[in-house]
């Protein structure tokens, strides 16, 4: 009754923040994915783009408007069962008929071959609604305990993680868990235990590239682009090619070379490189400030959380998406090794884009109830 007398409108600025990326990112799409979808899809070469306003932006905004209009407290109430639902799905995945691969990963339910989707995707917020909600119920002392505190959230965060592990989504498990400790610190935890968590989950991908002779060589790679240009060095150095050879202003758009056939994944994780070879420098560079600006703003509605439960979600969701977009351009530019994670808002993929748009509701509805009004300035 308390949050429903206090609602008032939504942080306007905040969505506007999020229809430029959005409205953005499709006409990258429409530019990097052509190519792609004449050649692989019957000469369509909108084949892409028509496929995320279907299976992305549509649920997308559906579900946008649904998460803002419900009270975010109806999540930290069924944040238990929306968990095990997911989870659920991430065991599907094993399922043969039900399971589908890309790549090195077997992450996708395949659904009569009607459509896909991917529960790693759908986990990053379920998984959040619960961790949002353990944590508010554990207050700062207890977060700072080490029995009530330090080791459920290691056992909880080591069950998640290990189903994205199995499949294997070493990207994926990275936003989750950089995700998860963000929260983690916010709700008051330990720095001590902050960085146990840090140099256990140093140690922890350490091993899962040494595991896995493909990922050892991406780090290797990571390390000397220039060892195997032709061969597993491919990706990075067709993908610094397309960058430097957009200059400050860029080659204009459509005018990319790399996205006919050169650079791989031009409609997924490489859409970065593409956006910097036809547009520039400084519009790579506008699109970094445009995320800082979503993740500042995002914050601000977080301080203004009536409880600590919407406060965790937003900076979890905030800290996800932001973290998410920052290790893709790293992967680009070459400061961080290839994952395979895409670009929010902006990368192919109809289960991210309507997840993602999902999320950016609840902050919207937690901005609805904030104890203080938004400050008028910018951001």
């Amino acid at each position: 009754m308390l949050i429903a007398k206090n609602a008032c409108s939504i942080d306007y600025r905040f969505l506007i923040i999020v229809g430029v990326l959005l409205l953005f990112g499709f006409i990258m799409l429409a530019s990097a994915s052509g190519p792609l979808g004449y050649a692989k899809q019957n000469g369509d070469s909108l084949y892409y783009v028509k496929h995320q306003l279907i299976l992305g932006l549509v649920p997308g905004l559906f579900g946008l408007y649904i998460t803002s209009r419900i009270p975010y407290v109806f999540w930290k109430k069924n944040a238990w069962p929306l968990l095990i639902a997911t989870l659920i799905l991430l065991v599907l995945v094993f399922i043969p008929g039900l399971g589908s691969d890309f790549g090195t990963s077997r992450s996708w339910i395949n659904f009569f071959g009607l459509f896909s989707i991917q529960p790693a995707e759908i986990v990053k917020l379920t998984f959040l609604f619960y961790l949002a909600a353990w944590l508010e119920r554990r207050g700062s002392h207890g977060v700072k305990d080490f029995h009530g505190g330090f080791l459920p959230f290691i056992f909880i965060l080591g069950l998640v993680a290990a189903f994205i592990a199995l499949q294997p989504d070493v990207g994926t498990l990275f936003i989750i868990t950089t995700m998860a400790i963000t929260v983690y610190f916010v709700a008051g935890a330990s720095l001590a235990h902050v960085g146990v968590l840090f140099l256990g989950g140093l140690a922890a991908f350490g091993m899962l590239i040494a595991i896995a002779p493909y990922r050892a060589a991406r780090f290797t790679t990571f390390l000397y682009p220039e060892l195997d240009p032709q061969g597993v060095g491919y990706h990075i150095n067709q993908a610094l090619l397309a960058i430097g050879s957009g200059g400050f202003f860029g080659l204009g758009y459509g005018h990319s070379r790399q996205k006919f056939e050169y650079l791989p994944e031009v409609s997924g994780d490489s859409i970065f490189a593409v956006m910097a070879e036809e547009m520039g420098f400084i519009f790579a560079v506008l699109l970094v400030l445009l995320f800082l600006w979503f993740f500042f703003r995002a914050i601000k509605i977080a301080k203004n959380s009536p409880d600590a439960f919407g406060k965790y979600v937003v900076v979890g969701i905030a800290a996800w998406l932001t973290i998410q977009a920052f290790v893709n351009i790293g992967s680009m530019v070459g400061i961080l090794p290839m994952t395979g994670v895409t670009l929010p808002f902006m990368s192919y993929g109809g289960t991210s884009l309507a997840i993602s748009l999902a999320a950016i509701g609840v902050i919207l509805n937690v901005s609805r109830y904030g104890v203080n009004q938004l400050s008028s300035r910018w951001p």
